[in-house]
């Protein structure tokens, strides 16, 4: 099965003052590449250079076709930006309508095409409205309509989802999955949810101080974070080490050697993860099926979603999700000892 060929094939190097931004990546049509990464990782900076408003060295290839001479209102570049920025003088319909009368497009066709769209997005009724009329999900689907109204093959949308409110961003969120599955051209997202990533990327890319740090579908990323801060926000403990069959040798906190069991043997260097919840708690040493256990001190514990999540330190720091009935039954407070116990089976084992 031969792959996809690329919308959009991008090698982008931005330079600031005492900070250099250089990425490469390919969009397939249809898909959505996530741009994931910390504040000032230059997620923004990727964003800004491929729709002109930077400017950029190496390449931008949409189609085949080289854009970076290509001054951005001639770019077939459509942009959602974080705070919409809908034209607060015109309507609703008016505001969809612009980009194609700037493109030449007379004015009833204009119209007609703002609101078949309008009504794609479940928003035609708000057709005559002015955008300060309407709510942060309703301004969110003019603002997508407004950037697919000029027929774009790459679709920019920065942050999406963060002016929302929690109820909204979910149902928003799934308009965007289907809206994005049908648009034939390429979309760069940027986030700092992972949830965005992962429901509507086909491809993760981690930026971290200016470079690429890890690439691939949400589920590899997830599953075998390369860094601390994606282990973070996909919520995994990682730790780095060197195995030899079925032992990885870690390094402690303070220099001390931990060793690690895993299910299957490998050999160099590697990286070890396993989630919160597959950890488990005791008072007393555990016993039984083959495990890592370590005695450790509770530094935190803190509600996590519909669990507690228990920040734990010693020879190992660990981050664990327990129930609160199991709080309460093992009554841990900061401070106290516990032994942490993570089955072999339950650690992803992969090469540097």
């Amino acid at each position: 099965m031969t792959a996809p060929v690329p919308v959009v094939d991008a090698h982008l190097v931005v330079h600031h003052p005492g900070f250099t931004v250089e990425t490469r990546f390919q969009v397939a049509s249809g898909h959505v590449l996530a741009l994931l990464g910390p504040n000032g990782a230059g997620k923004s900076t990727v964003l800004r250079a491929l729709a002109g408003l930077l400017p950029a060295q190496g390449h931008l290839r949409v189609d085949g076709v080289d854009l970076l001479s290509v001054p951005a209102e001639r770019r077939p570049v459509g942009f959602v930006f974080q705070d919409f920025l809908l034209f607060p003088h015109l309507t609703v319909v008016e505001n969809v309508a612009f980009g194609p009368r700037c493109q030449g497009m007379p004015a009833r066709q204009a119209r007609r095409l703002a609101l078949d769209l309008l009504t794609d997005m479940g928003v035609a009724e708000y057709a005559r409205a002015r955008p300060r009329t309407l709510s942060g999900g309703q301004q969110q689907r003019v603002a997508l309509a407004r950037a697919l109204a000029t027929r774009p093959r790459l679709l920019l949308l920065d942050e999406p989802m963060a002016a929302l409110d929690a109820d909204t961003r979910m149902s928003v969120r799934a308009m965007l999955r289907c809206r994005l599955t049908a648009f034939s051209g390429a979309t760069v997202l940027v986030t700092h949810d992972p949830l965005d990533a992962m429901v509507l990327a086909d491809r993760v890319l981690v930026l971290e101080d200016g470079v690429s740090v890890q690439e691939g579908t949400p589920g590899d990323v997830a599953r075998r974070p390369r860094t601390d801060y994606v282990a973070r926000l996909v919520g995994v403990n990682l730790y780095r080490g060197r195995a030899a069959g079925t032992r990885v040798q870690l390094a402690g906190p303070h220099g001390s050697a931990v060793a690690l069991t895993v299910a299957s043997p490998h050999d160099g260097e590697v990286f070890a993860a396993f989630p919160p919840h597959a950890v488990a708690l005791y008072r007393e040493r555990p016993h039984g099926s083959p495990r890592n256990t370590w005695l450790l001190t509770v530094d935190g514990v803190e509600r996590f979603g519909p669990h507690v999540r228990v920040r734990l330190s010693g020879a190992v720091e660990v981050n664990a999700d327990i129930t609160a009935a199991a709080l309460a039954d093992l009554s841990l407070r900061p401070g106290d000892r516990v032994w942490a116990a993570v089955k072999a089976t339950e650690v992803e084992c992969y090469p540097v």
